[in-house]
Order: C-alpha cells, then structure tokens, then sequence
C-alpha cells in the first residue's frame, strides 16, 4: 500500500537526509559535478528546512507498506522586481525528489507530484517552477505528461581554478 503524507524536515531530518544523499548521489551519476553531499549536507539540510518554515514549503514521503520509499520537497518564491514574466503571484519551486530505485515505475512520483500540486493549487498558486539536468530524459518526459513545458535553458561555463581554461562539464562521451 502506497501513502503519501506531508512531514516536517525538522522532525524528520535523519530520514529526509537520507533521502537527499541518495538523490545527490543519483545527480551525480547525471552532472558529475555535483557537490558531495558530505560536502554539503549540514547547510542544504539547513535550507530546506528554512524553507519549509519560511517560504510555506511542504515536504511529502511517500511509503509502501510503511517503508520510505521517496519524497518531494517544494516551497513559495515571493514575485518580486526583478520578475519579468506576465505572473504577479507566488511561485512554487519543486526543489527536491526522489524515489529508492526499488519503487520506480509504480506511479509513486506521480502521485507525490499530484498531491503537492493539489496543496498549493488550492492556495491559489498558478505558476510550478522546476529544474532537471538536460541528460536525465526520464524526468524531462514525465514533466512533458505532466503538462509542463522547457521555457529557458541555463548555459554554464565553469573555467579552471586559473581562469583561463574551460573544465568540462560532462564526460566527453555526454558531450554535444
């Protein structure tokens, strides 16, 4: 049986931690530039517990037969001057999520994402934001069936510790 209920970070932190490593860990396979999360742990664990309690974030987990089988962490971004969109609300960013390999392909993510969706669209939120790596396609197709669209694309040029020579970003063989 698959539930998905809404928990505090701060009272779940050991759990939610877990599930960041593993996600960081999964990143990693995609952008081998991603920070180890020994690295960073203690101030990303930080942040998204300040935004949960600062920024109306919600954090989902979602169990199968009450084991921990993934999660989806989201919080409000205020509009501010710097917008230039067409959209004066708040704006939900879907920072985090992630599910044990073990449950994939069972819809879990799915309906992670369909109930944090239903939480703050009753809050009148119109406007989800979310990111992904260009080479994790899977995600890019799930977005796609759920009804969100690629608007901008981020370019980086990361340069060696001199300045003066471009680190690559990806093995060459993920390299366009």
């Amino acid at each position: 049986m698959i539930t998905i209920t809404p928990i505090r970070i701060r009272e779940h932190y050991v759990l939610v931690s877990e599930l960041m490593r593993l996600l960081h860990l999964s990143e990693k396979a995609f952008f081998p530039k991603t920070a180890d999360w020994d690295s960073i742990a203690t101030n990303y664990m930080q942040h998204v517990i300040d935004m949960q309690e600062t920024c109306d974030g919600v954090c989902l987990l979602a169990t199968v037969n009450n084991q921990p089988a993934g999660f989806l962490f989201a919080y409000l971004e205020e509009a501010d001057e710097s917008r230039i969109e067409d959209y004066s609300g708040d704006t939900l960013y879907v920072s985090d999520g992630y599910v044990h390999a073990e449950y994939r392909r069972q819809g879990i993510y799915r309906m992670m994402n369909e109930a944090l969706e239903k939480i703050y669209i009753q809050k009148g939120i119109r406007r989800i934001v979310r990111y992904t790596l260009t080479n994790n396609y899977r995600m890019q197709q799930f977005l796609a069936t759920q009804n969100y669209v690629p608007v901008r694309l981020v370019y980086e040029k990361w340069l060696s510790p001199n300045g003066k020579e471009v680190s690559p970003l990806f093995p060459p063989e993920h390299q366009s």
